[in-house]
């Protein structure tokens, strides 16, 4: 199936793809700091400049689009066009967020991810307590 845009307008579409402070990382960030969490944004000194730093609990939390980092669910699906392009471009992003997490836990880093498609999860919230609650006593 062709592209329905020729290659200058598909060029001004994708020259538009936020990569910071996207609607599921807003979204994100609100529900964090209404119910009192503290966080950094996108620390440079960190592998793959984490989305959302929480220090306290030294854990990084990654907002991940279902799209571009190839998550399985209908938002993820990859397109029928160039698939070449595509599958290595996300597979490039799969193996980049792999090695991401792998130094930020070598680092002593908890890593969570969520993915675009939870952002509306009614319990998303207790995920993130859940996960944070499961630290070793006197880590923070």
């Amino acid at each position: 199936m062709p592209d329905k845009f020729d290659s200058i307008k598909r060029s001004q579409i994708m020259s538009r793809v936020k990569v910071k402070n996207t609607a599921p990382e807003i979204k994100l960030r609100s529900i964090l700091h209404r119910h009192g969490f503290r966080f950094r944004l996108n620390r440079s000194d960190l592998p793959g400049k984490p989305d959302i730093v929480l220090p306290k609990y030294k854990t990084v939390i990654f907002v991940h689009g279902c799209f571009w980092h190839g998550h399985y669910c209908k938002r993820g699906k990859r397109p029928k066009t160039n698939e070449e392009f595509w599958n290595k471009k996300i597979d490039g992003n799969i193996k980049r967020d792999e090695l991401n997490i792998k130094r930020l836990e070598e680092l002593g880093w908890r890593v969570l991810v969520v993915w675009e498609c939870e952002i509306k999860d009614k319990d998303l919230l207790g995920r993130i307590e859940n996960f944070l609650s499961r630290m070793p006593a006197g880590s923070w």
